[in-house]
């Protein structure tokens, strides 16, 4: 078997004329160039070369030259795709996110994530909480971002920041006009919409108001509109409420625990993609300047 280094070393001595130079762009002795060519010339059964001074091919050099040229060009190029995955600059990336990580933070984050990875393929879903946890779960995402509001089963929670939740409700509503932070007590009277958003509070008075609720919306669009519409109130996450229509208000509460943690979901028990691994160290470094624009708090990354 010819390797394939030694076809390199023959291909070189071709097109520089001689072994000394050679040898120079191969970073290797004259006499390892040598020996590296009458090997292949034992293996071929003939000459490559008319003289040993290496200035002219003979035909079958000639044929050997050309065929080596192409195999070398796509040897290296194949090597530098294994590379180039290897090291998560190529490959395919899906990610599924809450809508106001997808639709505010995301586009920062990935900008230079892929201007710096011109190869590789991100596919991005934005959908609620659990639709998240269920795409990684499934596989059908690789990198799941939202909250883990309970253990899940199979799945590894690598927090990134925590904001507050808000009351959401029209700007002509009588809440509007009373003193804020508001307690729980003063919903009381209120009809409440539900949303993913708040299933992991925990607070026994808002149970209380939840367990009252009629009404459950997933769709963040569906739900500002039942709002709009005068259907009850809500709560949102701060990051949710940046682009509020004019004609809904965002309310501080009171309750400290009135909060949403965020962190990235991957399936245990697998090796992430180095891509995948790549996008999650280029969030942790690009997260800060965006944390702080967004009032987000950022969490204390593991090891």
């Amino acid at each position: 078997m010819i390797r394939i280094e030694a076809l390199r070393a023959f291909v070189i001595v071709a097109e520089c004329g001689n072994i000394r130079d050679a040898a120079e762009r191969l970073f290797r002795t004259q006499s390892a160039i040598s020996m590296t060519l009458k090997q292949v010339e034992d293996r071929l059964g003939a000459s490559l070369f008319e003289t040993d001074r290496k200035h002219s091919l003979t035909d079958l050099g000639r044929y050997v030259f050309g065929v080596a040229t192409v195999l070398l060009r796509d040897y290296d190029h194949g090597i530098d795709l294994i590379e180039g995955y290897a090291l998560g600059r190529t490959g395919r990336l899906r990610i599924a996110s809450v809508p106001s990580v997808a639709a505010l933070l995301l586009p920062e984050v990935l900008r230079g994530f892929v201007a710096d990875r011109p190869e590789a393929q991100i596919e991005l879903v934005d959908t609620d909480s659990t639709d998240v946890r269920m795409h990684v779960t499934t596989g059908q995402a690789d990198l799941g971002i939202a909250s883990l509001h309970e253990a899940a089963v199979g799945l590894h929670f690598r927090p990134i920041f925590e904001d507050k939740l808000h009351l959401i409700c029209r700007a002509d509503a009588d809440l509007v006009r009373e003193p804020v932070p508001l307690d729980w007590s003063r919903l009381d009277q209120v009809p409440l919409i539900l949303n993913e958003s708040v299933r992991g509070l925990s607070s026994p008075d808002f149970k209380a108001l939840a367990a009252n609720a009629r009404l459950t919306v997933r769709n963040v669009t569906s739900l500002l509109a039942m709002v709009q519409a005068g259907v009850g109130v809500t709560l949102l996450p701060g990051l949710a409420t940046i682009a509020l229509p004019v004609s809904l208000v965002a309310l501080p509460l009171s309750d400290p625990e009135c909060r949403r943690q965020v962190g990235i979901l991957h399936r245990e028990g697998r090796i992430q993609s180095p891509l995948a691994a790549a996008f999650q160290q280029h969030i942790a470094t690009a997260i800060g300047p965006l944390a702080e624009r967004f009032a987000l708090v950022l969490l204390p990354q593991p090891d």
